[in-house]
């Protein structure tokens, strides 16, 4: 392994890097991959004598992918070193498709990224039936959403999914028309990371049945929104973490707590029941879970695409970044 930085493939006969032909983000074109070629007025013979349409394509798609990779990883340095010292840094070799990849290889490395680490899910959504009603219900306030999921390697065997869970707020003093929308935005995405973040790493809340309640309607805080925790204090915590990055004073007595119907489901559900003939296992209940905090985004009313303001997974392209 030498010491001169290693570019992203595929590269030029002096060793520099061809850029994406178009933007990684809009799809829109940047440039022409062959110089000799005008995309507006192209010759009558656009294809050369020695044409190859496969390198053609590793040509084309090779800096696309590694674009997004180097996207996904932009909390690693940004030498392109093989390195595979750590396990991200060792999935980024992985991942980085290279001048002599066969079509095997590529598909390897595109399946990985887009696939089982879940690049190519990005701003997926199904719904079931209508969705007349997707928008935020209160005109033009912005929500902050803060989404917890499970550790992948907490979950057992038998475990079908991980557990996770949402939590939001309404900027009651921030409209989608507000002018600093976006300043305010960046000083709240900054909060969230002081709040939320420990050493590059989301806090964690063990989910359970208890229902802890927050109402603070002028400050965002509906009532239809609670806290599944397994004590008070854990749910506490979050919602004093909430106050602070909206900069509002946290009121304990506006906290309420529902007791469940019964206990939680602490171990793995064994009852199974018949449904249309199949056999099923009993659904748990509000099962007692750690679960980890991955990102906050913001929807904003008239936008057609969340805004993620905070990203710990490293697959969006936050207002702020982690490695910052």
């Amino acid at each position: 392994m030498t010491d001169t930085p290693q570019f992203i493939p595929p590269r030029d006969q002096l060793g520099r890097q061809f850029p994406p032909t178009s933007d990684v983000t809009t799809g829109r074109t940047l440039t022409p991959h062959v110089t000799a070629i005008n995309a507006k007025t192209p010759s009558e013979v656009a294809l050369p004598d020695n044409f190859d349409p496969f390198e053609h394509l590793q040509a084309i798609y090779i800096p696309q992918h590694n674009a997004l990779v180097k996207r996904y990883f932009s909390d690693l340095a940004d030498d392109w070193k093989p390195n595979i010292a750590s396990a991200r840094s060792s999935l980024r070799v992985a991942c980085t498709m290279l001048d002599n990849d066969n079509q095997s290889m590529m598909s390897l490395r595109h399946h990985l990224l887009f696939d089982l680490l879940g690049y190519g899910k990005k701003n997926l959504v199904v719904y079931y039936g209508a969705n007349e009603s997707i928008d935020p219900p209160v005109e033009g306030h912005p929500k902050i959403v803060f989404y917890f999921s499970q550790d992948s390697h907490t979950l057992s065997a038998e475990q079908s999914r991980k557990a996770d869970a949402e939590y939001s707020i309404r900027l009651m003093e921030l409209e989608n028309s507000s002018t600093n929308l976006k300043e305010k935005l960046t000083e709240i995405a900054n909060e969230i990371k002081v709040q939320f973040v420990e050493n590059k790493r989301g806090i964690v809340l063990i989910k359970g049945s208890l229902g802890i309640i927050y109402k603070d309607t002028k400050n965002g805080f509906s009532s239809g929104r609670k806290i599944l925790a397994s004590t008070e204090a854990d749910a506490i915590d979050i919602y004093k973490r909430m106050c602070n990055v909206i900069d509002k004073i946290f009121d304990e007595n506006k906290i309420s707590v529902t007791n469940p119907k019964k206990n939680s489901t602490t171990g793995e559900v064994i009852e199974t029941q018949i449904i249309m003939g199949k056999t099923r296992k009993k659904k748990a209940y509000r099962r007692v879970a750690s679960v980890r905090f991955r990102y906050a985004y913001a929807l904003i009313p008239g936008e057609p695409q969340p805004l993620f303001l905070v990203d710990t997974t490293y697959r969006y392209n936050p207002l702020v970044k982690i490695s910052s």
